[in-house]
């Protein structure tokens, strides 16, 4: 028996096949940490961002930003793997859909970058820790070098916000 499995494992390195905790995330399977519903407040402005978890290589998400009582914008979001690629497709209110395909994705760090947007250019999200990521974005507008970090909390889905 000890045999066969030493065969198996010789086999399994020689062909290069790993388990799928062992791989390095390339798909949207790897972005499980962003599933969930997320949460910036910022006086009187809220941001909520919420993510399906990863089937069928494909997660669904939107975005809202409300200051006071009123919507100021909405965001239709996806996270999709074709192929070897996975791209962040981003349909904001008022906007033309955009495709931005991954460039860096880890179990904690992803890069979205289209350089022919016109801002932004970069979409990064970073894990910290289980209840919290920081979202950013980031580009070249008007030839002066923009950033901006959102940083998020892990909340509720569903439940209404306090006041």
């Amino acid at each position: 028996m000890r045999k066969t499995l030493a065969a198996m494992g010789a086999i399994v390195g020689i062909l290069g096949i790993q388990s799928a905790a062992a791989q390095s995330p390339t798909t949207v399977q790897g972005l499980r940490w962003m599933a969930g519903c997320w949460e910036l407040r910022a006086g009187p402005r809220v941001i909520h961002e919420q993510w399906m978890t990863p089937l069928g290589g494909l997660m669904l998400g939107m975005s809202r930003t409300v200051v006071r009582d009123t919507a100021r914008e909405f965001e239709h979001l996806r996270i999709e793997s074709r192929g070897a690629e996975t791209s962040y497709i981003a349909r904001p209110s008022r906007q033309a859909e955009a495709v931005f395909p991954a460039i860096t994705l880890t179990d904690t760090l992803v890069i979205f970058s289209n350089p022919s947007h016109d801002f932004p250019q970069r979409i990064i999200y970073r894990a910290r820790g289980a209840d919290s990521l920081v979202a950013r974005i980031e580009g070249d507008q008007n030839g002066q070098a923009r950033g901006m970090s959102f940083p998020m909390r892990r909340v509720s889905c569903g439940a209404l916000p306090p006041p």
